[in-house]
């Protein structure tokens, strides 16, 4: 049995490849234009001048479009390594709020998180995505547990998911800007948190 590909997956170049980049950048302006709620298959092929039949026999939905714009995305963010946990924690901050600040990536998130709630096989993708993005920036933790900043048996997931938590919030459900004020907030509170060991790995019974 082989394995199903991901939705727009084919080989790289030629044709297909000039596919799906033409569609993704459609549903790019789309998401800037008009937001998810309006994303539609009829749009995408007017954009990108793809024929609606190709779209949905590749993506299947809209959903599919956005979920494969996040496979596409890959990491974006870099991991900051100043040689001090508290400062990279607050450089991380600035990143996450300076990727969030674009107006494109705001929408996007927006659009990844309706599109994992309508279609079962992108709510997966969504998962393994960030979560290997939380992997790799767990490095510097593991970094500051390294330099005897940390307890040896933090968690550093759980680090970086509680930096990442209050970006998140704001985006998503309170839809405010993200100001100085929560950056530096929540660098702080993870820094204290992880240095008090709330993070730390509870003790095998």
């Amino acid at each position: 049995m082989t394995e199903r590909q991901p939705h727009g997956s084919a080989r790289p170049g030629g044709r297909t490849a000039r596919t799906r980049a033409a569609v993704l950048a459609a549903a790019f302006d789309e998401l800037d234009a008009h937001g998810f709620g309006a994303l539609t298959m009829d749009g995408l092929a007017q954009r990108s001048g793809v024929h609606v039949s190709t779209i949905r026999r590749r993506w299947r939905t809209v959903e599919g479009v956005i979920g494969d714009m996040l496979a596409q995305q890959g990491t974006t963010i870099p991991i900051p390594g100043t040689g001090d946990f508290r400062q990279d924690l607050h450089a991380l901050a600035e990143a996450i709020a300076g990727f969030y600040a674009s107006p494109r990536n705001r929408n996007l998130i927006e659009g990844i998180v309706a599109a994992a709630a309508h279609d079962p096989l992108v709510g997966p993708l969504v998962r393994d995505v960030f979560a290997a993005r939380v992997q790799h920036v767990t490095q510097l933790v593991h970094r500051a547990i390294d330099r005897g900043e940390l307890p040896p048996d933090t968690d550093a997931t759980d680090v970086i998911a509680a930096l990442g938590a209050p970006f998140y919030y704001r985006l998503l459900i309170t839809r405010q800007p993200i100001d100085d004020r929560l950056t530096h907030a929540a660098a702080e509170a993870a820094y204290h948190a992880a240095r008090a060991g709330t993070f730390s790995r509870p003790s095998p019974r």
